[in-house]
């Protein structure tokens, strides 16, 4: 008969990782909808960037391909991430359920979207040219911050999850 128990059962007065949950989910919205970059070409021109308007910017530009990158990696897969960290946490499943869950997060991390934000950023740094001037906003440093919450909070759960097999 295989145990099913949600993981928070096995650890009832750990409250890190509902808190890193929650912190990394609220980050990752300011991180999104906050402006990530400033850009000045000339003096004439100024735009401010989200990921959100950034990604409507390429489609505008019809650069369907970059826009849809940005938005699975830097949209859809870290509400997924997150998403599946608190079914893992709260919600009772197998243990070798979870454990599998657990594996495919841990391959999926390894296209994480904070190589595709840097590198899309950089493209859009590039496509400006020398004559114009791109300054980080909170945005960027927000949404980084909540890159780091989810891997650490993804670290945590697997740690707790193999701590609680044995």
């Amino acid at each position: 008969m295989t145990n099913q128990r949600a993981l928070r059962e096995y650890y009832s007065r750990q409250y890190d990782v509902p808190l890193l949950l929650l912190t990394a989910t609220l980050m990752l919205i300011q991180g999104l909808s906050l402006p990530l970059i400033n850009v000045e070409k000339m003096v004439l021109w100024k735009s401010v960037y989200s990921v959100f308007t950034g990604v409507l910017s390429l489609v505008d530009q019809k650069e369907y391909f970059l826009a849809g990158v940005i938005f699975f990696f830097s949209m859809v897969f870290p509400f997924a991430k997150l998403a599946a960290l608190t079914v893992i946490w709260f919600f009772k499943m197998p243990d070798r359920q979870r454990k599998w869950l657990l594996h495919w997060l841990g391959v999926l991390g390894k296209w994480s979207m904070l190589d595709v934000f840097i590198v899309s950023i950089l493209i859009v740094a590039v496509k400006l040219g020398p004559m114009a001037q791109v300054e980080p906003r909170p945005g960027v440093y927000l949404f980084c911050l909540a890159i780091l919450l989810t891997m650490f909070a993804t670290m945590r759960v697997d740690y707790l999850a193999r701590k609680a097999l044995r």
